[in-house]
């Protein structure tokens, strides 16, 4: 009896980890990718893996099934990863405040935190600017791999070990239940997933309007540092990232702090602006990043918006003398209704799966796990 054939169109992280879930479910699996290569938003991020920035529940589980998934696939291909963990610094009495809070709470759910006074992050993490220094939120949760290398990877990892096939640098250009059209070639199967990002608008322009739905533009950049051996030694998270997260929505006096920084911060709000930097096998330091929302943006970068990132890095790292080498956007789609992904029933086997937002890298491979098993339930 031959196998059940799916075809996922798209081979950025979300399409890779459906493939993988649908091929571990025993089908025989084509992946039709546009591109010659991923060279979307799977690729133009840190490449974190960030369980700390899930509430607790559902999404956390997810993400911590995520990592799993990531370190089985790197063990056995050779991916560099690093389980880094992550340092979010406070430098004034709120941000402190905020994040004796956080402690609080995540002790209480479980998590692996540590709260760190200044003396204990200056003895643990030489990278850290000591100067108005209050503390940190320690987690070991968080892990990093470099993405330009890992979707690569992971795509020679599903066709090494699990027989996943790739069409690369073809558009699909129509679908039909069972039924995918390349052009006038025709590619049949049983299920087929579309995970090509804010691209199923072409596919399906009247379900793409339908949803609650934009697109974010980020800005991200790549250093060097001149200091020999310089090691960050954490992924390190400046005040500002206090406000992006959904599991820092608990604490008590968030609301207090995103209005101090409204007040006195009025650019990095305007542009979604929260710092962070992570460094890869390397000593490649990745920086950023902003959030734009709309569903056309500006191709063009903005230098002031990579200014403000640099100045607000420097409060909280002693990097300040790198060398800048890179510098990009990533665009990928948004849900504006507080929904953390799209799962979207076109017909019995056309599925669109999409809309994870800026955690794709964090969620898709528990995510697709679940997706799929549920459908095949």
């Amino acid at each position: 009896m031959s196998k059940q054939k799916a075809i996922v169109i798209g081979a950025g992280i979300v399409g890779l980890a459906t493939a993988r879930a649908l091929s571990l479910k025993g089908f025989e699996v084509t992946i039709i990718e546009k591109s010659e290569k991923a060279v979307g938003a799977s690729i133009r991020n840190f490449g974190m893996i960030w369980p700390i920035g899930q509430p607790a529940g559902e999404l956390y589980n997810r993400a911590m099934r995520s990592k799993n998934i990531w370190k089985e696939i790197a063990d056995q291909s050779g991916l560099w990863y690093h389980e880094s963990g992550s340092l979010h610094t406070a430098y004034f009495k709120d941000e402190w405040q905020l994040l004796q809070e956080l402690y609080e709470i995540f002790k209480k759910e479980g998590r692996p935190v540590e709260l760190l006074d200044k003396d204990a992050v200056i003895r643990r993490f030489e990278s850290v600017n000591p100067v108005h220094l209050m503390g940190g939120l320690y987690s070991n949760t968080e892990m990093i791999v470099d993405p330009r290398v890992a979707i690569n990877n992971v795509s020679n990892y599903l066709s090494t070990h699990l027989n996943v096939q790739f069409i690369f640098g073809k558009a699909v250009t129509k679908i039909e239940t069972h039924s995918v059209w390349v052009g006038s070639k025709l590619y049949e199967a049983d299920l087929i997933f579309v995970c090509s990002g804010a691209d199923f608008e072409t596919l399906y322009p009247q379900v793409f309007e339908s949803f609650n739905i934009t697109k974010c533009k980020l800005q991200m950049m790549r250093f060097v540092s001149k200091t020999p051996n310089f090691k960050l030694g954490v992924s390190l998270c400046g005040g500002l990232s206090l406000i992006h997260y959904g599991s820092f929505k608990a604490a008590a006096s968030l609301t207090h702090l995103k209005e101090r920084y409204e007040t006195e911060m009025p650019a990095y709000i305007k542009h979604g602006i929260h710092v962070m930097v992570a460094q890869n096998n390397h000593g490649e330091l990745t920086v950023g990043d902003s959030h734009e929302y709309g569903l056309t943006h500006d191709p063009f970068d903005s230098a002031a918006i990579n200014q403000l990132i640099v100045d607000y890095l420097q409060q909280f790292t002693k990097y300040c003398n790198g060398e800048l080498i890179q510098t990009w956007n990533g665009i990928y789609p948004k849900m504006t209704n507080g929904a953390n992904h799209i799962l979207h029933k076109v017909t019995d086997a056309v599925y669109i799966l999409n809309g994870l937002g800026g955690a794709g890298m964090t969620l898709s491979f528990g995510l697709a796990e679940e997706i799929v098993g549920g459908i095949l339930a």
